[in-house]
């Protein structure tokens, strides 16, 4: 009986890098390289539809950075993971933290065969959440260093697809669900409010409420209401009930005169 093959999948924006990985890789046996990808968006899409064992992933990259395709796509849906990078000291020194091999360019075949053998063992349920945690450790020490999301993820029945950030006007809590609202359209993700609030740049975006995520760019005005609360009115003419002890936050963002 034959062993399966590792289902491996190349992300580098750059072509030439690409056709080395996919050349040096022609050396080893064991390894079906499934798919090749220029950037994070097509990174992400690959991998949640072909599951691939093995990526090798490209850090620096123009849009989505191989560190946002991991964010976005979560821990736990990665596939063991060799990372691709320029010289960066910060990079290869998470990496070496956390015990992820990487190659750094420019690598040779020696190195790249000795990268694909350390992780071979890893490649199986056992080791799944080790990997997990190990990756989970890395990303906690990078996020510092790291911008927050510029896209959320939307996975629909029959599509998947791609929302910016910055088009996002609020989002509200749906039970174990967001709502995400963005012009006429909602769009439903599976995902925390204080989860979703973590991954949203703070200087963009203000959780007026337990319930409620707004644009700061999308607020017209405030009002005060009865309560002695206020009211957030959305340019698109959304009006939300902010809770009295986020005013001082909102205010410190957008200035006194609110």
């Amino acid at each position: 009986m034959s062993i399966p093959k590792i289902r491996t999948l190349i992300v580098d924006d750059e072509s030439l890098a690409r056709d080395r990985v996919c050349a040096l890789l022609g050396e080893v046996e064991e390894i079906d390289i499934i798919g090749e990808c220029s950037n994070g968006l097509q990174a992400v899409k690959s991998i949640l539809e072909n599951k691939p064992d093995l990526i090798f992933l490209d850090i620096q990259m123009p849009g989505m950075d191989g560190f946002e395709v991991i964010r976005t796509i979560g821990v736990k849906n990665m596939p063991t993971i060799i990372f691709v990078t320029a010289y960066d000291q910060y990079a290869v020194q998470a990496f070496e933290n956390h015990a992820f091999d990487y190659l750094l360019k420019p690598f040779n075949s020696k190195r790249l065969i000795a990268a694909v053998e350390r992780v071979m063992p890893l490649i199986n349920h056992q080791a799944a959440d080790n990997i997990h945690k190990r990756l989970d450790d890395l990303m906690e020490q990078i996020k510092h260093k790291e911008n927050y999301i510029e896209r959320i993820l939307i996975k629909a029945a029959n599509r998947i697809y791609f929302i910016k950030a910055e088009e996002i006007e609020w989002i509200e809590a749906a039970g174990n669900y967001v709502d995400i609202h963005t012009g006429q359209e909602t769009h439903l993700l599976r995902e925390t409010m204080n989860n979703i609030e973590a991954k949203l740049n703070p200087s963009k975006f203000l959780r007026i409420h337990r319930s409620t995520i707004v644009n700061i760019d999308q607020i017209k005005e405030m009002q005060p209401d009865v309560d002695n609360n206020h009211i957030v009115i959305l340019k698109c003419g959304k009006q939300i009930t902010m809770s009295r002890g986020q005013r001082e936050k909102l205010r410190n963002l957008i200035g006194s005169y609110f």
